[in-house]
């Protein structure tokens, strides 16, 4: 091998390795973004999850405030608070 063919084969194995990875880092760059997309979108249903949570949670003392048990048990189970005679305590 003479001179000039080592020298074409040295530019050439340089040219494919820039070329290499000139084609990784185009690569890198497209998955870095197409991860941040992905991260965006989980962000925002993790954002729409929160807000369901904190509503379920505000239904949830809606439907369990005192308030509305005791008006329940009056006009569903015809319950009513006892008397003073009518309550005992019990010692131990």
């Amino acid at each position: 091998m003479n001179e000039g063919q080592r020298i074409l084969l040295v530019v050439t194995l340089l040219f494919s390795l820039v070329l290499a990875s000139a084609i990784l880092l185009v690569y890198s760059k497209h998955q870095s973004r197409k991860l941040f997309v992905e991260l965006q979108q989980l962000r925002h249903e993790a954002d729409a999850l929160n807000t369901e949570w904190s509503q379920l949670q505000l239904e949830q003392s809606a439907w369990s405030g005192h308030g509305r048990i005791e008006r329940v048990a009056r006009k569903r189970l015809t319950m009513v608070m006892p008397g003073s005679g009518d309550v005992v305590f019990v010692r131990q």
